[in-house]
């Protein structure tokens, strides 16, 4: 049975008729109003503020179901209303969905297909959230044993596809399953960290990625982007920081409408962190590469100079590397404006065949984030950090640019450099003056920690890593861990406590998106 304090008010010219169907709705429990034309029915809900639900028949003379729905949709906007006609124009559904309808039914229509719309509309959230229990429930033991298992990159990412995917489902639903979901989160997070301890070594050289390597930032364009450029099509290469997993299937369902999907994921290097990990990606080398080959365009941990303001000529010495004549525009895009621009000028990127553009949103708002108190009550969770995300996305001007790419016929590569944790937990670190300041990885050559606490470099060149001094050693925090000094402990704990950092080693910061995206 289900709650019998839902009042629903069905309007329709032969409600007489409909004597069975009310008398089935009353025995499940429901209290059932009527009206038999659209001026009673407007009426009634005015002065009923108990009614939950309207069910109105489209064809009634005076008002018609359409003219009423309108008007409810003035009145009321947040009630529900089942449309129910023997018409089954085109254009009749367009109006009614236009105004927002919650269910529309053609006739004749039997009890049970009104008890399914109800369920739907009035339970639709409860009901889901018990399935949704049940489900996972079902899944838990499975991805205890995926944990447990796993002994791939590709089993990795397999696991982290769907806690990403549980993570979504519990929290747009009303369960109890939130925490046994983050403690699942956690202990795949210690297991990949050791995954990533034994196996790092491994995957890079002083040279970069080994054969043994899964697809990792340096090999990301030549290998994603150049053979789509080589079968003769133009291809944006979009770049968005800070991007994980979760956030991507959040503004997915924004592209769908324009774009069929190719997602995949791969490992971004260590440090996590923008001046290696991009500048890896543009350049198709190892940061210590970089500063060997391009000393000019590498800029040193403490030098005062961004760290990436050479992002445009890395990825010209990629192409003439690879020994490719293709033309090429650079844009990055850190505010709506610059997005703007770019809109009006897009018809001069048409004329390259591959167009690099780097958008700054998600990095600035995790570091807002973490200096904000307004940002850090907007986004106290994971799920609230991808609501800004979706919300974001849906408003700018970047998903105009989207659109017009898609409208041009063109192919999108869409990425990021890193992905970000929520931290909570402090690991104690010493460093001198010119260590770095990033809480989830430090590099510098006085650093005093606790070694099992953390994965570290005593030999930077081995890992393709420079050394801003030839003792210098870097450490990687892992999991929700972020590296905390001694000196005033309690307020530096306190104040990155449930930030969003990046630099380090967990599912969220190494296996990020890439996505190819073919217009429909």
């Amino acid at each position: 049975m289900v709650n019998n304090s839902y009042c629903i008010l069905w309007a329709d010219d032969e409600i007489d008729l409909l004597k069975p169907h009310l008398l089935f709705l009353r025995n499940k429990g429901y209290e059932m109003l009527t009206a038999n034309n659209g001026r009673d029915a407007l009426d009634m809900v005015d002065q009923n503020p108990a009614i939950d639900l309207v069910i109105l028949d489209e064809n009634m003379p005076g008002l018609t179901g359409l003219e009423t729905l309108q008007q409810i949709k003035q009145s009321r906007p947040e009630l529900p209303v089942v449309m129910i006609t023997k018409s089954e124009e085109e254009n009749i559904m367009d109006q009614a969905v236009g105004n927002k309808i919650a269910d529309y039914l053609i006739k004749p229509v039997n009890p049970n297909q009104i008890l399914i719309a109800i369920k739907k509309i009035l339970h639709g959230g409860r009901l889901v959230s018990q399935q949704a229990t049940i489900d996972y429930r079902q899944e838990f033991g499975k991805i205890s044993g995926l944990t447990n298992a796993a002994s791939t990159l590709a089993d990795w990412c397999d696991l982290y596809g769907k806690l990403v995917y549980w993570e979504m489902q519990l929290a747009s639903t009303d369960t109890n399953m939130d925490e046994m979901l983050a403690m699942q989160r956690d202990e795949a997070n210690s297991e990949f960290a050791k995954f990533v301890k034994r196996n790092y070594p491994d995957w890079v050289s002083e040279q970069g990625p080994t054969d043994a390597a899964p697809l990792m930032s340096p090999r990301l364009m030549p290998q994603r982007v150049f053979p789509l450029l080589e079968g003769g099509q133009k291809v944006f290469f979009i770049l968005i920081d800070n991007f994980r997993l979760d956030q991507w299937r959040t503004i997915a369902p924004l592209l769908a409408e324009y774009f069929t999907f190719d997602e995949d994921l791969y490992c971004a290097m260590l440090p996590t962190a923008t001046q290696y990990a991009r500048n890896a990606i543009f350049s198709g080398l190892m940061p210590l590469q970089i500063q060997r080959m391009f000393p000019d365009l590498w800029v040193d941990e403490d030098s005062e100079e961004g760290k990436n303001l050479n992002e445009s000529p890395l990825i010209a010495t990629l192409l003439e590397r690879y020994r490719k004549k293709w033309t090429f525009s650079y844009n990055k895009l850190n505010d709506s404006v610059a997005a703007e621009r770019l809109l009006r000028d897009f018809n001069r990127l048409l004329d390259n065949d591959l167009n690099v553009i780097v958008v700054n949103f998600i990095d600035m708002l995790s570091h807002a984030r973490t200096e904000s108190k307004m940002i850090r009550e907007l986004a106290s969770t994971n799920a609230a950090y991808r609501s800004l995300t979706e919300s974001w996305f849906r408003h700018s001007p970047i998903l105009d640019i989207f659109k017009r790419i898609a409208e041009r016929g063109h192919k999108i590569v869409l990425t990021t450099d890193h992905g970000t944790v929520r931290v909570d937990n402090p690991v104690k670190v010493v460093g001198d003056k010119n260590t770095n300041t990033n809480l989830r990885y430090k590099v510098g050559k006085n650093l005093s920690y606790n070694s099992k606490q953390v994965f570290e470099i005593k030999r930077p060149a081995q890992f393709g890593l420079p050394s801003p001094n030839i003792s210098s050693t870097y450490i990687f925090a892992y999991g929700k861990d972020f590296f905390a000094y001694p000196n005033n402990y309690n307020y530096y704990v306190q104040y990155y406590d449930g930030t969003f950092q990046h630099g380090g080693i967990s599912l969220e910061e190494m296996l990020v998106p890439i996505v190819t995206l073919s217009p429909k």
